[in-house]
This record gives C-alpha cells, structure tokens and sequence, in this order.
C-alpha cells in the first residue's frame, strides 16, 4: 500500500494499459518515427547549407529539440485524451469503479501504463538513433544525448498529465479530441507567438524581468529552455545565452519545473475525478 493506494490494484491497471499499448502496436509505431527523424535530422539536418552527415552532438540535440517540441506533445496528448472519457462513452467506467478499485487507483493506474509505454516508445526511438552515432560521442557527448532524452521523457509526461486533465473534466470523446487539439495549439504555437507579441508590443521594456519567467508557463518553452542552457553551444545555438538567468544552467532547476508542470496536471485531474 503506498499512501492508501493498493500498489496491487495499481499494478493491474497500468499493466493493462501497457499490454493494450504492445498489442495495437502503438509502442512500435511511435518508436519507428522517433528514431527515423532522428536518423534523418543527424545525418541530413545540414542539406539545406550543403553538408551532409553528423556534424556534432550539439547541433544535433539542438534540430531533434525542435523536432521534439511538435511531435512529443501531440503523441502524449492522443495517447490519454480519452483515458477517463472513453471509458465513460463506452459504459465501462461505473462497470470498473464497481471492483475493489478507488477512483485514485484507476487514475494513476491508467497514467502509469500509459507512462510507461510512453517512455518505452521514447528510449526504444532515440536509443535506436544513437547506436550509428554511438563511436562518434565521447563521455561528454553519450551525456548530453542521455540529458535530451530525459527531458523528451519528462515533456511527454507533462502533456499526458495535460491529457488525463482533459480526459476527466470533458463529457464525451468528440470535446476530448478538441480540448486536446486545443491544448497542442496554444502551449506549442500560439503561446511563444503570444509572448512574442507582447514584447513587441512593449518594445522590449522591463522584458528582463519577465520575459524568462514566461516561459516557465510552458511545458514546451521549459524542455526548449533546458537544452537550450545544456551547453554554451546550445546557448548559442538558440540565441539566449544573455537572455536568461544563469542559475537555469543548473539541470535540476528547470527538471525540478518540468516534474512541476507532470504533477500539477495530475494532481488537478485526481482531485476533479474523486
């Protein structure tokens, strides 16, 4: 028992989840993207200035961070919009709050074997893409690639939070699948234009201040920020080595905001379903 959940009833749960994920084939699809953009951004992600092949782990990691910051959110957010709500449409909700299962247990249950097959899918992915490139890292570059994938993981795990939010306050699948089109929108595309707007809008004054403090509003600004300051290249590479402050090139700050934006989300959609 941890914390009045039954680990069992849990366990159960999430590994239902999980086998459905492997037996529809989710898990390989999903892998099989990842690690072909993966590939085809480390070998070919120069064409445009007339070179080809790998370049450095920096350059690298700075394409597959913009890659990742489109695709990750949209897989998470079709992964678990319909987690709760399905079940409901389908009828099969009151059938399984009617076992020796609390609303909690069903609710984390259902994140942690969507979790897990989604942190399959991602290790499976990018750890395919770094075996050709594998005898091109030192220590330094392995290090960096590993720090990469933890925070696609932990951006994934933030918008599937986001999910299980929607999933428990809409009525039907059809508002699911808008809210979490919705949610892509805006936290991807239209909040960076947002923010972008208004500092134009305020030519730029006191921006210091706030402006960096923005992007903690973002889960995909925060995984775009914590690559960003992984290496001076990377600062460079983005365009904010003087924008931001300095303590963020400290991993454990910015993880310690993304592991924020994972709880919170669930936190809310376990309180709303109880």
């Amino acid at each position: 028992m941890i914390g009045g959940l039954q680990w069992r009833a849990l366990r159960t749960v999430a590994g239902k989840e999980l086998r459905d994920r492997l037996r529809n084939r989710w898990i390989l699809a999903v892998a099989v993207v990842l690690a072909a953009f993966a590939l085809l951004i480390a070998y070919f992600g120069g064409a445009q200035s007339g070179t080809v092949g790998f370049r450095s782990i920096g350059v690298t990691v700075a394409s597959l961070t913009s890659l990742a910051i489109y695709l990750v959110p949209l897989i998470a957010l079709l992964l678990g919009f319909d987690a709760i709500v399905g079940e409901r449409e389908r009828g099969t909700l009151d059938l399984m709050l009617s076992m020796p299962l609390t609303r909690a247990e069903l609710l984390l249950g259902k994140y942690l074997g969507l979790g897990a097959a989604l942190v399959l899918a991602t290790l499976i992915g990018f750890g395919t893409a770094l075996v050709p490139l594998a005898t091109q890292l030192d220590a330094a570059g392995i290090r960096l690639y590993a720090l990469f994938v933890a925070s696609v993981i932990a951006l994934g795990l933030s918008f599937l939070s986001l999910a299980m939010l929607v999933s428990v306050l809409v009525r039907d699948r059809a508002r699911a699948t808008g809210a979490a089109i919705l949610l892509w929108f805006g936290f991807v595309l239209v909040f960076d234009l947002a923010l972008l707007g208004a500092l134009v809008a305020t030519a730029g004054r006191h921006s210091s201040a706030w402006a960096p403090y923005a992007l903690l509003l973002n889960p995909a600004d925060v995984f775009r920020v914590f690559n960003a300051m992984s290496t001076e290249t990377l600062r460079n590479a983005f365009g904010l080595g003087t924008l931001l402050p300095d303590a963020w090139g400290d991993p454990r700050v910015l993880g310690s905001v993304m592991v924020a934006w994972i709880l919170a989300p669930l936190g809310v959609a376990l309180w709303r379903f109880r």
